[in-house]
């Protein structure tokens, strides 16, 4: 397809709930510091998915963020990429000055919270804004493949969480959730401490058996049998860091119940909305423990994952279930909505890839 003004391209808007169409509109083509990518594939995200089901989206938005795409077009002044580079980007980036910033809470900082991609990454065609053109984009290696690449985003925001955590190279790990992104930690987490031990607890005996072959040393269905685990696993004294990627008030309670005193939990996942849960203060006080929020991952740990990926240290793609054109959005919902599939990634489609 050769990319001229006035081209048009596909995209899945939303339409209210989660309700979406495939439609047509104009591609924006590069200003300055600007680039414009042809999709090559997109990752289905479970912030997109919480979005989708609470209903909490404008009619129009153009969801999608997990981008790996290839350079059609190149505005002034652009001279890190040529076109016909693969490319991947985040879509948000910290300005790196503010008093956040500057005390390493970048994905709290105002300009951190300026998508920096349109329309959104379920589309054929994606414009890079400059920020993230100049800053945030990397070229991809000819021998890392797509699947691959396309991690670097949501491994950045498991990172962010680890680092937080204060885990120790020998510490003791319980993740709560073996979906795509519970599996992406346990994968990160063997990359960068490898001598940790893992615990992950889901209930479907399908993603416990992969989880083990990806290298956690224990896995256990929830609520009893995984307290068991986890003291068991730590001689009684229940494990250092629990990383919650469930969500929910319950679901803390219950990394509470897994974790050591003196430890932390991460909380990386999404809560319904306007949950609240009531807790034992006591049981923080008194034990030292730590609730740490974790939000997104900014520049230093993309850079880091990125150098892991292309190192071939973390290999992220045994996590890829489906691939499939954006036509077939609806298919991929329904398929992650009722946990059989586990991770999505989109690619053209069918009338962009056929052009």
């Amino acid at each position: 397809m050769k990319i001229e003004k006035h081209s048009t391209s596909n995209v899945i808007a939303c339409l209210g709930g989660d309700q979406i169409i495939m439609e047509t509109r104009p591609i924006n083509m590069p200003s300055e510091g600007e680039m414009l990518l042809q999709l090559r594939v997109v990752g289905f995200c479970g912030t997109d998915m919480f979005k989708l089901t609470t209903g909490k989206i404008d009619k129009g938005i153009v969801l999608g963020h997990e981008i790996v795409g290839e350079v059609v077009k190149i505005g002034e002044n652009v001279n890190r990429f040529n076109i016909g580079d693969r490319v991947v980007v985040p879509h948000h980036v910290a300005c790196g000055q503010c008093l956040l910033c500057q005390n390493g809470n970048e994905t709290m900082c105002d300009l951190f919270r300026v998508n920096l991609i349109e329309p959104g990454g379920f589309a054929d065609h994606i414009l890079v804004k400059d920020r993230a053109t100049s800053r945030a984009a990397h070229k991809i290696p000819d021998e890392i493949s797509d699947s691959a690449a396309v991690f670097m985003e949501p491994a950045a925001c498991v990172l962010r969480g680890v680092n937080r955590s204060g885990l120790s190279s020998n510490g003791t790990v319980a993740i709560l959730g073996g979906g795509s992104m519970g599996l992406l930690h346990l994968l990160v987490i063997k990359a960068i401490r490898p001598k940790a031990k893992t615990l992950l607890i889901d209930p479907l005996s399908k993603r416990r058996t992969l989880a083990l072959e990806l290298g956690a040393d224990i896995t256990s269905a929830p609520n009893e049998a995984a307290i068991a685990a986890a003291f068991t696993m730590t001689n009684g004294f229940g494990v250092d860091v629990v990383f919650d990627t469930v969500g929910g008030g319950k679901v803390l309670e219950s990394a509470l119940a897994l974790g050591r005193q003196g430890g932390s939990i991460i909380l990386f996942a999404h809560a319904p909305n306007n949950v609240k849960t009531e807790i034992d203060l006591n049981n923080i006080f008194k034990h030292e423990r730590r609730i740490i929020g974790t939000y997104s991952g900014a520049l230093t740990e993309q850079f880091t994952v990125f150098d892991l990926i292309t190192s071939k240290q973390l290999d992220p793609t045994p996590l890829v279930s489906h691939i499939m054109p954006l036509d077939e959005f609806s298919t991929a919902y329904n398929l992650i909505k009722h946990r059989q599939a586990l991770k999505v990634l989109f690619t053209l489609s069918r009338g962009s890839a056929e052009t």
